[in-house]
């Protein structure tokens, strides 16, 4: 079997966060920021929804979305990913990081301390953890509800304590600005992209 080749990435920036908390809102912003020659976003849940749906043979497309289909499908997903991740811990980011040229990678929703520990392992000096944070009442204005099986499992909860993250993202109304907030990462990225960043 021939083996993948993943070009070497300078920074790879892990984010986790709740539900409802912006992860997509604030990677997407670094993203823009930075470019699309410079970085790259790369998702653990669209390997696992794609691999999911193919077994099940359910539409892939409507798992990525946000709506009704993904959640009547969530706690079942989650549990096959659990099964998947007991047998091979790596086994959706290395499917993620496929295609990945950019020499800056926003992993944009690690769950588990597993994810993070893969990408430690593999990319020891290049990653960085980011935590992105908000109230249960911002969640809630955000469309978030407490749903038993899925908000006190792993897959939410896993990060919650015994991590030191190296930024933590507050993303509420009486926060300081995202802008602001996200000013070291974006000076860090471009310092590590060097020209390409320019």
């Amino acid at each position: 079997m021939a083996t993948m080749v993943v070009a070497k990435p300078k920074l790879i920036f892990v984010f986790s966060g709740k539900r409802k908390s912006g992860k997509d809102y604030v990677t997407g912003l670094i993203h823009e920021r930075l470019g699309s020659e410079v970085c790259c976003i790369l998702r653990l849940s669209a390997p696992l929804k794609e691999q999911y749906a193919r077994e099940r043979g359910l539409d892939f497309e409507e798992l990525l979305g946000s709506g009704q289909y993904k959640e009547q499908y969530r706690a079942d997903m989650i549990a096959w990913g659990e099964r998947r991740r007991e047998q091979d811990p790596g086994f959706f980011c290395r499917l993620a990081q496929r295609g990945a040229t950019q020499p800056i990678w926003i992993v944009s929703d690690a769950r588990r301390l597993s994810d993070l520990q893969w990408f430690w392992t593999e990319y020891p000096s290049q990653t960085r953890c980011v935590r992105v944070e908000a109230s249960e009442l911002t969640r809630q204005k955000r469309g978030w509800e407490f749903t038993p099986g899925i908000d006190d499992a792993e897959s939410e909860c896993g990060l919650d304590h015994g991590v030191n993250f190296d930024w933590v993202i507050h993303n509420e109304e009486d926060a300081p600005p995202l802008e602001e907030q996200l000013q070291a990462l974006l000076l860090l990225a471009q310092e590590k992209a060097g020209p390409e960043a320019s």
